[in-house]
């Protein structure tokens, strides 16, 4: 069998082990110590927003602890963009509130910002004000932040940004993971930097990130003995992923350089295809293309998402079609939806390429190489109609 080519693997950039080598030399390995507190002052740093951040064991845990922070309680509702991982919505549930789903816009593939303002105007029609609105940078992508937040300041309602996808991105040059009252990270192993498993909450306001670290170890009061006043959790990251993180840090720019080159190429090779096309940035946006992602119309190219999906699988190489929208989900399925079918669409059409930033040449000529079979086999048989 072939070697796996696999989606979006971790690439690790050379500091990595010295880090970690420093955290085993000091007998620093647990959830706390000089990375956890090194790789919050790099992420800090990058944003350049006077931000602060709090470095935890997974973008879900933030999404969590934020929500606890906002108030979110049994009865509540949280509005979500509904195309997503369901990490952006299941924190929804573990506080007993209720996802209210946003369909996509066909632009960035995120928050639609007229559904956003319709769902939030029947809500309140009904008595029910939204504790908070979650949207997401999808595979990198921006969403059109200027607008939802625009409509989040008009009715009062905080704006929790899920940047997991998208450190490296911006819009006008403001970082994705700045906007929100706070907005979290990922730093999974198939993110564009990884610790691993973990993720940040990052807030403009210290007092956000200070009682995230209060409650992600255990929500210990200042006592000599083990006092607790409030519920907490076990969410802090750990001092030797931290230090992966801390090293990943130093190679961000590079990644997102090679991410993008990695998607200039399968646009340059294959946007020409009859019913194939790819995600635009909008003027003055920014993607780190953390994922390549292409939509293919049946009815133009004459084959589908999984025609293709399956054919890269036969030579052992991991593509995925987009995420499945939240309210599409068997779990989710009694929960609002507001929308059309922009979300279900792109669910139908699209797939994500293998885009790890250490794909060598060889790599992307194999892929090509099945790629290529692929469209040329039914431009053969559409040509011989």
């Amino acid at each position: 069998m072939k070697p796996k080519i696999w989606l979006s693997a971790p690439h690790m950039g050379g500091n990595e082990q010295h880090y970690v080598n420093e955290a085993f030399d000091s007998n620093w390995v647990a959830p706390l110590g000089p990375n956890v507190d090194g790789l919050e002052q790099n992420i800090a740093h990058y944003l350049r927003e006077n931000t602060s951040v709090a470095a935890l064991s997974s973008g879900t845990a933030a999404i969590h602890l934020a929500l606890v922070m906002l108030g979110v309680q049994p009865g509540d509702e949280v509005i979500c963009q509904s195309m997503t991982f369901s990490a952006s919505a299941n924190p929804i549930a573990y506080l007993g509130a209720t996802p209210i789903f946003i369909d996509s816009e066909p632009e960035t593939w995120n928050m639609s910002p007229v559904h956003l303002e319709a769902a939030i105007k029947d809500r309140l029609s009904n008595g029910k004000k939204p504790k908070a609105i979650i949207p997401v940078h999808l595979y990198g992508m921006p969403a059109h932040m200027q607008a939802i937040m625009e409509i989040a300041e008009r009715y009062d309602i905080p704006v929790l940004e899920d940047a997991a996808e998208a450190l490296g991105s911006a819009i006008d040059g403001v970082k994705c993971g700045t906007f929100g009252v706070m907005s979290v990270l990922s730093f999974n192993g198939n993110k564009i930097i990884t610790t691993s498993g973990g993720g940040a909450l990052v807030a403009k306001e210290a007092k956000y990130t200070e009682k995230a670290r209060f409650l992600s170890t255990q929500a210990r009061d200042a006592a000599p003995h083990y006092q607790h006043s409030q519920i907490g959790y076990n969410y802090r990251m750990s001092n030797i992923c931290a230090g992966i993180g801390r090293g990943q840090m130093e190679v961000l720019l590079e990644r997102v350089a090679q991410r993008r080159a990695i998607f200039d190429k399968y646009e340059q090779r294959y946007s020409g295809h009859p019913g194939v096309s790819f995600l635009k940035e909008p003027e003055g946006y920014s993607s780190n293309r953390w994922l390549t992602t292409i939509l293919i119309d049946p009815q133009q190219a004459g084959i589908n998402r999984e025609t293709l999906r399956l054919a890269l699988e036969n030579d052992n190489i991991e593509s995925r079609p987009l995420w499945k929208p939240m309210h599409l989900q068997p779990v989710f399925a009694n929960c609002p939806f507001y929308g059309d079918d922009c979300a279900e669409k792109l669910f139908e059409n699209g797939l994500c390429l293998p885009s790890t930033s250490s794909l060598t040449d060889s790599d992307i000529e194999r892929i090509f190489s099945v790629m290529d079979s692929v469209f040329q086999h039914e431009l053969t048989i559409v040509g011989g109609r």
